[in-house]
This record gives structure tokens, C-alpha cells and sequence, in this order.
């Protein structure tokens, strides 16, 4: 299907495009182990190889010679990458920070943090930023009163990448870009590795009967109970099998957890470890349910949850995504799914959003394509929207009582995700004063009249990464829904909206019927939590639209 943006209908909506090359868009192979053609492939290889030769008059031009004068070797690199003489080997966009990281034998994280941070001013550092990118010695600059230096008579010894270390970074990108490209394929491959009845449907979602309610359960009866002393986890990603699944930092080690190798090895946009709600213990009955949760970290979860879907991403390159073993994948041996103590499960709230029409029992709703260049996990493929990690707003004790509330997490998704208001990103002091927060209490006051309802699902793990999910849905009357939520953003900070998989224009979304349904759990690269969320509503959803 081609999906269509929330604002477009035709064929300029940005929308990923499959077997494309990411850098000139011709068709690719689908036997392509990456993201480039042959001829862009040799195209980056060569502009790896080393800087282009350039006159001295180049340095002079405008904006470098204004970047010079700020004495800022950040923004003399800047200027440099943008500059239009790079465009027929690198394109307009310029020369990636990762190329320049390459020629200077860092990382690309570090080549951003010296674009963008205080100036350097270590003398052995500039002469060596000089010497690589063929800087002319007359232009260096130095902030030293009564200090005369000659540059010329300063060695640096060339610093050149270990081979090694460039070869084992090169294939863990090369494994994790084929993860994130086929994060739903990989799912349903590793979901089959577990019985029949640990499965939720079409769905690769993996639970159990202690975690699923026999009924949808208003949002309202669920208590969230909380231990100031959760217990040790015996899995937190620094296993030997963990490691393994990390690429060298040196020619000897290993990064020691896979969260390291991400932000170092492949930074996304958004990757920032902030405090997480550690699920300890949950229960359902026919009126409620109850769930235990003490604190941890975002990154805690992603060090274990990752390398599994890593492992898996690995041993289907090796073998095909039909042919997993478990012999291939010992990390995953070691890894209970079920076990709430074993392992640092923090789970993250995802919700199918039901605008409920006027029309009696009918509904639609909307989807999400999460963007793999802003996020760093479920990129590249669809999920129901709002999705977010259960975590505090803040980072004081304040916010942890505070946002210890389903609903409170569901209503800071919407504001962000849909809204496209700030992200309450947990760096904050101070806790979020819901009572004076206008959307909040319009959301709430909604909720209370009965033209909003919530409901939770209940409780799986994604079957790649085995991270744990609150699955929750939320049924809104058209008119509230319009009036809370009618000017849905486009694009927010992780993807793009969806209103239509048909190809046809749709003002409230995506129809809520059995033949959408089936076609995302059937045909289409959709997250496993979303997956599960659109299973149990259909399942139930007589009793979410009122149908009699």
C-alpha cells in the first residue's frame, strides 16, 4: 500500500519509499545488503578515502572566513562540510559529519559536539584538524597572549582509524541497519520461536495469562502500587552475550553495553537516557487489575532489549529471516520473557486512539510512521498513536509521585505526539502541575462527562526486543475528539502522521473495520504493541462502541 500523509494525498506526501536508495532514489536490488546504490556506494567510499585537495583561496571565502574570525574551529568544520565545492561528490547536504569523524579518526558524536560546543583550544588538537583537512598553517589562530608559535615545527603523528575497529563498526551499523529496516519482519520471525499460546494473534506480542484481562478494564480500576526498593535484575545487558553483539571501540574491547554503541557508533536524533517505571508485579481481575512498579532507566531497558533484537537481526543475515534457531541466538536462551525480576522491564504505554463517529459503532483512527533517523528504537515501521515510554517528567522526586498515572503519561503523549507541543523529556526539576495544565484538565473533564473513554488492554513484550508494553485504548466522540485534538500535526519529532492506507483522502483517518484491520496485522510493517492494541479492540469492540 502507499500511505498516505495527513495533509496530502498524492504522490509528494514523505513517506518512506522501499528498495529505494536513501541518497538518489533509484530503484535497488531487493538482494541489497544497505540503503545505497552500487554507484552511491562507490560514490561514499571514495569521499571516505580522504579530504579533496582545495587552493589556499578556497579558506578564504565566505562563511569561512567569518567562521575563522570567530576563532571556532566548530564552525570553520561546519562551514567547510556545507561548503557548495563539496556538492558533486556529496550532494547539497554536504559532507556528512560521520565522513569528517572518519578522515579525523573520531566519532560523529564528537564531531558535533566540537561543532557545536565552547572552542578548542588545545594547540596539538588544531595543528591535527589542520593537517587532515588541509587547513592552511597561516590561517590557525591562538588565543595565547606573549606566546609565539611555529606550527611548522609541530609534529602530530597521523592518527588512522584501526582497521579492525573500522571493519567491526562497519558490519554492526550494516546488522542494525537491516534491524531497523525490518523490525516487524524480525518480530514475526522471532515470535515463532515461542509456543502458539504465549502469542497474541497475528500480533508479535508475546503473553501470558497473568498479564491479559479476559475483558478490556476502564483505565480508572487500575491501581499503580510503588517499592521504593525494586530487586536486582540477573540480565542487564553486560553479559559476555550481550557484548557480543556490540561492535570494537578498540582492537581489544568491545563497547560494554549496547546503549554505548549506539550513541557512539550510530547516534539517531533522540536518544537520551532518562528515569523509567520498572513494572515489578501486575494482576487482573473481572474488576480491575493492579500493578507493581519500582525505578530504573530508559537505557536499562534498551542495553537488554536491544542486543536481543541485534542477535536476531544478526542470525537472520546469516541464515534467512525463515530459518531462526534458537542455537543462533544465546542471548535470547538466557532471557526469560515472563520474568518480571529477571530483567529491567519498563514498559511503555501505547494506545489506538478510536475517534468514534456519529454514525452508531463506527470509528476510525489514526497511525504513526515512526522515522528511523529521529528514533532509536521501532523506526521504520507504523504504530498506533500515542506510544511513549511509562517515565517520569522530571527528574525529582516530585515527578515520580506525580506521574505514577496512566492516564497523566496517556495525556502528555497526546499533547506531544498529536498536539506537537513540547516533550515533557524528564530533564525538568519540577514536577508538571497537572491541575493547572488547561489541556490537561480539558482531557479530564471530557473523560469524566463520558465523551472520552480509556481503557487498558493489558500487558506483552514485543517478541524481537522482548520490551514490555501497557496496551490501552481510548474511544473518543467525534465531536470531542475535534475539539481537544483537531489540529493534528503532520510530522511531530518522530515520524509522520497517517489518515489513509487506501490512497484516499480521509479528514478523521483510517476506517475502524475488520478489512484495515486485518491488512495492517497481515500485510503491513506495523509495531507489535499497536499490532496487539488493534487485535484486542477488534476483538472487543463491541463493547468499546457500545454496539448492542
Amino acid at each position: 500500500m502507499r500511505p498516505m500523509h495527513a495533509s496530502e494525498v498524492d504522490d509528494t506526501c514523505p513517506m518512506p519509499i522501499t528498495a529505494r536508495c536513501r541518497s538518489c532514489g533509484a530503484s535497488l536490488s531487493s538482494y541489497a545488503a544497505g540503503e545505497l546504490c552500487g554507484t552511491c556506494e562507490q560514490r561514499v567510499q571514495a569521499a571516505l578515502a580522504r579530504p579533496p585537495d582545495v587552493s589556499p583561496e578556497f579558506w578564504d571565502a565566505s562563511p569561512l572566513a567569518s567562521a575563522f574570525a570567530h576563532q571556532h574551529m566548530g564552525e570553520v568544520c561546519r562551514a567547510y562540510r556545507h561548503h557548495p565545492f563539496h556538492a558533486p561528490l556529496h550532494g547539497a547536504g554536504g559532507i556528512p559529519q560521520a565522513t569528517v569523524g572518519h578522515w579525523l579518526g573520531i566519532t560523529q558524536a564528537q564531531v558535533s559536539r566540537i561543532e557545536n560546543g565552547p572552542p578548542i583550544r588545545n594547540l596539538d588538537t588544531l595543528v591535527w584538524w589542520a593537517t587532515t583537512l588541509r587547513i592552511p598553517e597561516t590561517h590557525l589562530w591562538f588565543d595565547m597572549p606573549h606566546v609565539t608559535v611555529d606550527v611548522r615545527a609541530i609534529t602530530v603523528p597521523p592518527i588512522q582509524p584501526d582497521p579492525t575497529v573500522v571493519a567491526s563498526q562497519h558490519d554492526w551499523r550494516r546488522v542494525r541497519r537491516y534491524l531497523n529496516s525490518r523490525r516487524s519482519d524480525l518480530a514475526k520471525a522471532a515470535a515463532r520461536l515461542y509456543t502458539e499460546e504465549t502469542r497474541l494473534g497475528a500480533a508479535a506480542l508475546l503473553t501470558c495469562p497473568a498479564w491479559m484481562p479476559a475483558r478490556p478494564i476502564e483505565l480508572g480500576n487500575v491501581v499503580l502500587d510503588w517499592t521504593d526498593d525494586p530487586p536486582g535484575v540477573l540480565i542487564d545487558g553486560t553479559e559476555p552475550e550481550a557484548q557480543a553483539q556490540c561492535p570494537l571501540r578498540t582492537p581489544v574491547h568491545r563497547y560494554a553495553r549496547y546503549t554505548s554503541a549506539v550513541r557512539y557508533v550510530d547516534s539517531p536524533t533522540l536518544f537520551e537516557n532518562r528515569p523509567s517505571f520498572r513494572l515489578l508485579d501486575a494482576s487482573w481481575s473481572t474488576a480491575g487489575g493492579r500493578l507493581r512498579f519500582g525505578l530504573s532507566t530508559y537505557f536499562d531497558k534498551l542495553a537488554t532489549a536491544e542486543a536481543l533484537g541485534h542477535e536476531v537481526a544478526w542470525a537472520a543475515l546469516q541464515r534467512s529471516i525463515d530459518d531462526l534457531r534458537w542455537s543462533d541466538l544465546p542471548y535470547r536462551q538466557m532471557v526469560d520473557p515472563f520474568d518480571l525480576a529477571g530483567r529491567h522491564l519498563i514498559p511503555a504505554i501505547t494506545t489506538l486512539t478510536l475517534r468514534r463517529d456519529r454514525r452508531p459503532g463506527t470509528a476510525t483512527f489514526l497511525l504513526h510512521w515512526r522515522d528511523p533517523a529521529r528514533v532509536a528504537t521501532a523506526g521504520g515501521i507504523y504504530d498506533v498513536i500515542p506510544a511513549g515510554e511509562f517515565q517520569p517528567s522530571g527528574i525529582g522526586p516530585g515527578s515520580r509521585a506525580t506521574d505514577l498515572d496512566l492516564w497523566r503519561n496517556m495525556v502528555r503523549e497526546y499533547s506531544e505526539e498529536l498536539r506537537g507541543d513540547p516533550e515533557h523529556d524528564g530533564s525538568q526539576g519540577t514536577a508538571v502541575d497537572y491541575q493547572r495544565w488547561p489541556f490537561y484538565r480539558a482531557m479530564t473533564r471530557a473523560r469524566a462527562s463520558g465523551r472520552i473513554r480509556a481503557y487498558c488492554l493489558g500487558i506483552g513484550v514485543d517478541a524481537l526486543t522482548l520490551a514490555a508494553t501497557i496496551t490501552t485504548v481510548v474511544v473518543i466522540d467525534g465531536d470531542a475528539f475535534d475539539e481537544l485534538l483537531g489540529d493534528v500535526v503532520d510530522v511531530n519529532a518522530e515520524g509522520v502522521m497517517v489518515r489513509s492506507i487506501d490512497g484516499e483522502a480521509s479528514a478523521t483517518g483510517v476506517a475502524f473495520t475488520e478489512m484495515n484491520v486485518r491488512r495492517l496485522l497481515d500485510d503491513e510493517p506495523i509495531a507489535p504493541p499497536g499490532a496487539a492494541c488493534l487485535e484486542l479492540a477488534w476483538q472487543h469492540r463491541d463493547l468499546l462502541l457500545d454496539r448492542s
